[in-house]
């Protein structure tokens, strides 16, 4: 089995990390490569940067802000933000992605994922999954920053999207975003039934216990921003209490000491 990663998210606009609640009051967290830095030090497994306007001002995830954080780390970086068509996935790789996150341009044109897998290998390609609680029971996929109901039922989907081609889902719970009340569990088992592939989980983390949570249901890495951002805890002291709760992970190398 694979050791579950532990992945901080970088939201960005202009520049800069931003972090709200469901995507809304939208406030400055710091430098995106700096804070990258400072958590790969920690033992952080992987780093995800989210262009959180991108979509809606129809262009692609800054390149700076990509070769700015690539230069600053060496662990995997996943970016998403207006990934519409094959030449923006190939100019973020090229910035020193090693995968893209796609989204609203999914749900617009499906047939982008299996571009995206099949230039660049299905481990290039992420799909991103808004999902809303439904009244009537059930999720309904978010497009445009979490403004637009797709009409798309989430296990759906997600089962289109990994028989699409792509190699791994980011889901975040939309609900819970930002709330630290814990990951969706129910959405993450439905998914995880629906699709034979990977899950990022996301959204509502702000305890270890939270984490191990979603692993059990069926996740295979858990995200978070406001708790690292706002130092809640750090990715080292996260890790050690998954690590005493049972939870198999790659510990942080004390400063000094080998490898």
């Amino acid at each position: 089995m694979l050791i579950p990663r532990v992945i901080p998210c970088l939201d960005v606009r202009a520049g800069r990390i931003v972090k709200g609640v469901r995507f809304q009051n939208l406030r400055d967290a710091g430098d995106p490569a700096e804070r990258a830095a400072a958590y790969e030090n920690e033992g952080a497994d992987e780093i995800v940067i989210l262009d959180v306007s991108a979509t809606t001002e129809e262009r692609a995830a800054s390149i700076d802000t990509v070769a700015r954080v690539r230069e600053a780390i060496g662990i995997p970086l996943t970016v998403g933000g207006g990934v519409r068509t094959i030449d923006d996935a190939s100019r973020l790789l090229d910035a020193g992605a090693d995968r893209v996150s796609v989204n609203s341009a999914g749900v617009n044109r499906p047939e982008l994922l299996a571009e995206i897998a099949g230039r660049f290998g299905v481990q290039c390609c992420v799909l991103a999954v808004d999902a809303s609680r439904s009244d009537g029971g059930g999720w309904r996929v978010l497009t445009r920053s979490g403004s637009t109901d797709s009409g798309l039922g989430v296990e759906d989907w997600a089962a289109r999207g990994a028989a699409l081609g792509a190699g791994e889902i980011l889901l975040t719970s939309w609900n819970r975003d930002g709330t630290g009340a814990g990951y969706d569990l129910d959405l993450l088992r439905a998914v995880a039934k629906a699709a034979p592939i990977p899950i990022i989980a996301s959204g509502g983390a702000s305890t270890a216990a939270h984490m191990r949570d979603a692993l059990d249901a069926g996740a295979s890495a858990v995200l978070a921003a406001s708790i690292f951002h706002d130092r809640v805890t750090t990715v080292a002291d996260l890790k050690r209490e998954l690590s005493s709760l049972g939870v198999s992970v790659r510990l942080p190398i004390p400063t000094g000491a080998t490898p």
